[in-house]
């Protein structure tokens, strides 16, 4: 095996935590120097992960309803990444907690959920709004991201002032220590460069991959960070407008890949290896975007398949019962309240939609009351939580 290249390997600082010594990494700025060794077969992979996130982009113009499958698809991949951090919220947990008239999930779990959902929102909203993909941004993102329950005490949106470390009870011990916190600016400066193509301009899947690793590698902040990283490779394809909609999300992937994953991070640290990061990245980018195409289009096919049922079995009916399953597709946990929000249908006729829907076995109610029902369209949430990796 050749020796990894010297200025690749970055350098690392003496510091102290309590009476031990601690090596913190410092990584060198990107691009990575020596210049990336891409193979033929590496360039062949880069066509067709773009191929497929050409045919995942595509969606947007064939949906019915985009804005109903991105509602849904941001919520799935808040509940993954914030899984991966140790959370046990599940979709449902998510959809219902969203409903103000139905509390009783999980508060902390739910919350950092929820919490994700609003930062992803925010950093796409002042994308398109024109503001730059920036250290300024993300810390927006990240004030939102630790702005209620667990990490609020955390210095939401605030660089760290502190040294953190992963795995391990103490630095000393620990699996990876990043940078100190007074070497922190001088990472992040040339990173935000990066960002904005300075000092060159890659193609956009290789400048995420390596984006992403070396975000993870700095570790800028006390709480968040795995979170915020894997955000940042959604925020990239939509700043650069490879992705009209956030459609495409690695945190399946990387859970999914967990040991692998964290094995590539490091040996980029200790080997200076990014081509072969760059390669298992690439293959996840292929993977998750066809699945997402595929998940999109059973969706579509479920949601034309249960229309007919409903326009077939229920008669006179049906029409308040299609009302309902329009409400039931982009909120598949509702309310009686929220559908008659938002179908305008009185109370009576909404309930005896849902009772009619109940009896087809396309809906189920949660909670075995009489007041306060819930109901869930719930062949819709089991292939979500399928393509999430819970079924």
């Amino acid at each position: 095996m050749a020796a990894p290249e010297p200025a690749r390997l970055g350098r690392y600082s003496i510091t102290h935590f309590g009476r031990e010594q601690v090596r913190a990494f410092i990584p060198p700025s990107l691009p990575p120097e020596p210049p990336l060794i891409l193979t033929d077969a590496d360039q062949d992979l880069l066509g067709k992960v773009n191929r497929a996130l050409g045919r995942l982009d595509s969606l947007a113009t064939l949906l019915p309803d985009t804005a109903l499958f991105v509602y849904m698809y941001v919520r799935k991949e808040a509940v993954l990444s914030s899984q991966i951090e140790g959370t046990q919220s599940s979709i449902s947990d998510l959809l219902i907690h969203e409903l103000d008239e139905a509390p009783g999930v999980p508060i902390d779990d739910v919350t950092e959920v929820s919490n994700y959902v609003r930062a992803m929102n925010h950093g796409l909203e002042r994308i398109r709004g024109g503001f730059p993909l920036s250290l300024r941004l993300l810390r927006e993102i990240h004030g939102l991201l630790l702005q209620s329950g667990r990490g609020q005490e955390q210095q939401p949106g605030e660089f760290r002032r502190s040294q953190n470390w992963i795995g391990g009870t103490r630095p000393g011990n620990a699996t990876y220590v990043p940078p100190p916190p007074e070497e922190l600016m001088a990472c992040l400066d040339p990173f935000e460069r990066f960002l904005h193509d300075d000092p060159v301009r890659l193609p956009l899947l290789i400048k995420a991959a390596l984006a992403h690793a070396q975000f993870e590698t700095i570790h800028p902040f006390l709480d968040g960070n795995g979170r915020l990283g894997r955000l940042l490779i959604t925020l990239l394809m939509c700043a650069e407008d490879a992705l009209s909609e956030p459609l495409l999300y690695l945190s399946l992937y990387f859970k999914q890949h967990r040991e692998t994953y964290y094995a590539h991070l490091q040996r980029i640290r200790t080997h200076g290896d990014w081509e072969s990061w760059i390669r298992f990245f690439l293959e996840g980018v292929r993977t998750i975007a066809t699945e997402a195409v595929a998940t999109a289009q059973a969706a579509m096919a479920m949601f034309d398949r249960d229309r007919h049922r409903i326009r077939d079995d229920i008669g006179r009916a049906a029409g308040s019962a299609l009302q309902v399953h329009d409400v039931l597709m982009g909120h598949p946990i509702t309310s009686v309240a929220q559908a008659v929000r938002r179908t305008q249908l009185s109370a009576p006729t909404v309930g005896k939609a849902l009772d009619n829907l109940t009896a087809l076995g396309l809906v189920r109610e949660l909670t075995g009351k009489q007041r306060n029902r819930l109901f869930a369209y719930s062949p819709f949430l089991a292939l979500l939580s399928d393509s999430a990796g819970q079924g």
